[in-house]
């Protein structure tokens, strides 16, 4: 499994880290600061999730009209890791 490791920006985590299985499943998905108990929600609803899927579902959520979220940064890294 690959490593991945993002600073999102706008948000209030400081840092996403997951793996992605040569399958392109998420795993070990945490994030760093931000809503603890949605944030440790979306780790265990993704485990085994196919990234590009999450991300496609994900992409695009705002939090409090920031244009972004904790979701939405997830989504973009997912997409830099995936070469989308």
């Amino acid at each position: 499994m690959k490593q991945y490791a993002y600073s999102p920006k706008g948000v209030c985590s400081t840092q996403i880290t997951y793996e992605l299985d040569d399958e392109g499943k998420i795993y070990n998905l945490k994030f760093v600061g931000g809503c603890n108990g949605n944030l440790k929600a979306i780790g265990k609803l993704l485990e085994g999730t196919d990234a590009k899927h999450a991300a496609d579902i994900l992409r695009g959520n705002d939090c409090k009209g920031r244009g972004t979220s904790c979701a939405d940064q997830l989504a973009k890294s997912i997409d830099e890791a995936l070469g989308a």
